[in-house]
């Protein structure tokens, strides 16, 4: 059996879902690169660098492929994975010189590339062209940059096992048989991985299903070998030994003989110790964010900014609001760091951009949900600067009023994710980015909104700017607790990520988003694993039926 089949695999409610950060390889290849040999074609190879504390820091580097103009490299580039930083590569291509292809100051530079990691995993497989200095074209030169998630977080195993005609060990009664099942390191030691409960008096037992991940299972590698040990069981830990078998993942069989070695040298006639039987075996695949992204999930972001009168006019320099030349106010600090990383996951790199708490034109009414571009038909804006743009030219055009309402702007978005919703694919997940002064005013209908909303494909990160209180805020963030509707009901799910901008207010604009966004790969995980969607091109699994073991 392959841990790579679909057999069986299903995405299970419940299961703890795959760590965020994962492991990523990239794999490279050119296309119509320079030649800068006269006699011969260029000796390429490809220098990985990554931005750190603003310093470009060599990573690694590809073998030279001799004499090619279209290389291959089989190289490959592992890196660390973090949704919620903007993790800046940068390649370069030389044509290299160096003894025993190390790179020495006569290179030729062939061209170079910038991107994030976010964009190369959402994209899957990314091509640009290579650019020389000044941002010049190198000719048709063109490099690709193909991901692959190696994570390793295979899923569970669900296994069920039963014995019959085992060895009875008591004198006066049957014996009590429990069931230990080991996995073999490369060191030859051996590693419990479960010990099944004990079936008092009973020669063919049955246990109890039992759930473990294929990592504590077998390290992922199905022909990791494996061993079970069968004990009759004693009060005072002097347990009898009944028998032992050896298998695989891969060779896991409907039944193994029991087989005692000391019997088996003294007793001429001796067959085994009893059977035991594998009465059921179900393999779970747990997904991880990035199976999700390179799937072809997109994550779309819809930025409410609140215009109450709280704010202070945007003409006064004490205003939350004030726009300074010199130094972007809270608002604009929030949505550039988290907007910055979002939109790499978006392929049409829009953001629906609203207000709320303001009086617009041209009645000048008090409205809870309005585009800031002021295009009810269509309220989105292109890339994270067409929102600073669209911001920034409402401000004026506004009266900031009040109340705080955010449950229509919640609801809004919950439409949006709906309709995805009924899709029945992973293809759409939905953030909302909250910029708020101070405590929401209708907070029964936003604790309502959001117990709604955690059933649907989308998160809500709320971002309190200025000094107010925000005590109030936390009861929406679900980490104490479970979020309750005024009527009562659960939230499904924890989808609410309430940061105090003035906690991070001195430190970097990464620092703030990864503290914003931390949560959402753990949420796209749960909502999808609940209702069992596989990534987008893998189909719909279901668990196999009882009985069904190979």
């Amino acid at each position: 059996m392959s841990l790579g089949s679909q057999r069986g695999a299903a995405a299970a409610p419940g299961v703890v879902p795959a760590p965020c950060a994962s492991k990523v390889e990239l794999r490279l290849s050119c296309r119509h690169l320079l030649d800068r040999d006269p006699l011969t074609k260029s000796d390429p190879s490809v220098v990985l660098l990554q931005q750190r504390q603003s310093q470009w820091v060599q990573v690694d580097r590809t073998e030279v492929v001799r004499s090619s103009l279209h290389p291959v490299f089989s190289k490959v580039f592992t890196l660390d994975y973090y949704f919620e930083e903007v993790q800046k590569l940068r390649f370069e291509v030389y044509d290299t010189h160096g003894p025993g292809g190390l790179g020495c100051q006569d290179d030729d530079f062939l061209g170079g590339t910038e991107c994030t990691l976010g964009q190369i995993v959402a994209q899957k497989k990314m091509t640009r062209p290579l650019l020389l200095k000044f941002g010049r074209k190198a000719g048709k030169s063109t490099i690709t940059v193909t991901a692959e998630d190696i994570s390793g977080n295979n899923g569970y195993v669900e296994l069920s096992f039963r014995a019959r005609k085992l060895d009875d060990k008591d004198l006066f009664s049957k014996s009590d048989p429990f069931l230990e099942l080991f996995r073999v390191n490369e060191d030859l030691s051996e590693q419990l991985v479960y010990r099944t409960e004990v079936v008092k008096n009973n020669l063919s037992p049955v246990w109890e299903p039992f759930k473990v991940s294929l990592s504590s299972l077998c390290c992922c590698e199905e022909t990791r070998p494996l061993k079970g040990l069968v004990w009759d069981y004693d009060s005072r830990g002097k347990h009898d030994f009944i028998g032992e078998f050896a298998t695989t993942f891969l060779e896991m069989q409907a039944q193994w003989e029991c087989v005692n070695a000391k019997y088996k040298q003294k007793k001429r006639n001796y067959k085994n110790s009893g059977v035991v039987v594998l009465a059921d075996l179900k393999l779970h695949r747990v997904y991880s964010f990035l199976d999700y992204i390179m799937g072809g999930c997109q994550i779309h972001c819809t930025v409410a900014i609140d215009f109450t009168a709280s704010n202070g006019d945007p003409r006064n320099s004490c205003s939350l609001h004030y726009i300074n030349p010199y130094q972007p106010n809270e608002y604009l600090q929030a949505l550039v760091s988290v907007g910055e990383i979002c939109q790499d996951y978006d392929s049409d790199k829009r953001f629906s951009a609203l207000g709320f708490g303001a009086r617009i034109p041209p009645k000048y009414e008090v409205s809870h949900d309005f585009a800031i571009n002021f295009n009810p038909e269509d309220d989105e804006c292109e890339g994270i600067q067409g929102v600073v743009q669209a911001y920034q030219n409402c401000l004026p055009r506004v009266q900031l009023y009040g109340p705080t309402n955010v449950a229509p702007i919640i609801s809004k978005v919950a439409r949006m994710a709906a309709a995805e919703e009924r899709t029945g694919e992973a293809s759409q997940y939905y953030i909302l980015l909250i910029l708020t002064d101070g405590v929401v005013t209708d907070m029964a209908d936003t604790r309502e909104a959001i117990v709604r909303a955690s059933h649907l494909p989308m998160s809500i990160i709320i971002v309190g700017v200025g000094n107010a209180d925000f005590t109030d805020m936390q009861i929406l963030d679900g980490d104490d607790g479970v979020l309750r509707s005024p009527r009562g009901e659960p939230a499904l799910r924890d989808i609410v990520q309430f940061v105090p901008f003035r906690e991070l207010k001195h430190a970097s604009p990464a620092a703030l988003a990864k503290c914003v966004l931390a949560e959402v790969p753990r949420q796209v995980v749960e909502y999808y694993s609940h209702r069992e969607l596989p990534p987008r091109g893998l189909g719909t699994h279901t668990p196999e039926a009882p009985g069904s073991a190979p």
